[in-house]
């Protein structure tokens, strides 16, 4: 793949946070350096285990493959390799690849003399992955709290942790974290459109400048945060989404949190006892949130 123009002047020594020179190359367009090489190191070893589990457990079936973690009665020790122990060595070459790559992106940026936005952003969602196989299980006691890694058992998974709550969908954080999804998803789509739209126009017809793009949402809701503003608060909706879907899933399950077993339904029970309710309003509100509880 061949440079483009403006490439080769930023192509200059320097910004490496382990090696200096002696990993201070690229292959193609490519930057490689320590990071990429660890980064190929532990992507590698942790897919040709996945592969090994796939033999062990004789099925080449992508949507049953399933790497389990080890048992509860195992608590925090390492299992062996077929119960387990292969979960844990690949979750170890899961966080190496992952934060190797955020590294990779820091030197990266130190070559172009940018900010550090991109690994911040890529940090959030490597914590909230390490929320779900590391953070959670050990204040649970057991790595057998983890999610497996396959698609059908994953979703099996995700379908225990939410009933185990009785619903999932009242735990507060869920909540938060759903809405900065669904904002991401808008916000991106809404400035998307607005930027093709200025910078795509019809054959025969001139670019727009920003002047459109803010014009446009002063017209539409009466407001524009600006051209530099929107990227602003596109990555730090984006970074709330990953944020509190750690934080929904951690406060689920550790005992001085919230047990497993309890209902996130009856967690809202403090709402209605509020003084401003007559004893007459509870008992209404109480009966329709056990009905709740029983009717999901």
């Amino acid at each position: 793949m061949a440079l483009l123009s403006f490439e080769r002047k930023y192509r200059v020594p320097g910004g490496t946070l382990i090696g200096r020179d002696l990993f201070d190359f690229w292959v193609g367009p490519f930057y490689i350096g320590f990071f990429g090489l660890m980064t190929m190191f532990f992507a590698s070893l942790g897919t040709l285990l996945i592969l090994w589990g796939a033999a062990l457990q004789g099925t080449w079936n992508p949507f049953l493959i399933s790497i389990n973690p080890p048992a509860l009665e195992y608590g925090l020790q390492f299992a062996p390799l077929r119960d387990g122990g292969l979960w844990q060595i690949i979750t170890i070459c899961a966080h190496g690849a992952f934060i190797a790559w955020l590294l990779r992106e820091v030197e990266i940026c130190r070559k172009l003399g940018i900010g550090f936005h991109i690994p911040v952003a890529f940090g959030v969602a490597i914590f909230a992955y390490t929320s779900l196989v590391v953070i959670r299980p050990v204040l649970m006691g057991a790595w057998g709290h983890a999610f497996p890694y396959g698609i059908f058992s994953h979703l099996d998974w995700v379908s225990y942790t939410g009933y185990a709550y009785i619903n999932f969908h009242f735990n507060p954080a869920h909540w938060v974290a759903i809405t900065f999804f669904f904002t991401t998803t808008l916000a991106l789509s809404l400035h998307g459109g607005l930027i093709l739209s200025a910078a795509n126009p019809e054959k025969g017809k001139e670019s727009k400048t920003p002047d459109h793009e803010d014009t446009y949402f002063r017209d539409f809701i009466g407001y524009s945060i600006g051209t530099l503003g929107i990227h602003r608060i596109g990555l730090l909706l984006a970074l709330n989404a990953g944020f509190w879907s750690a934080v929904c899933i951690l406060i689920s399950g550790p005992v001085w949190i919230f047990p497993e077993g309890s209902s996130w339904v009856e967690w809202w029970n403090w709402w209605p006892r509020l003084t401003t309710f007559s004893d007459a309003q509870y008992q209404e509100t109480m009966n329709f949130i056990n009905s709740l509880e029983w009717t999901q």
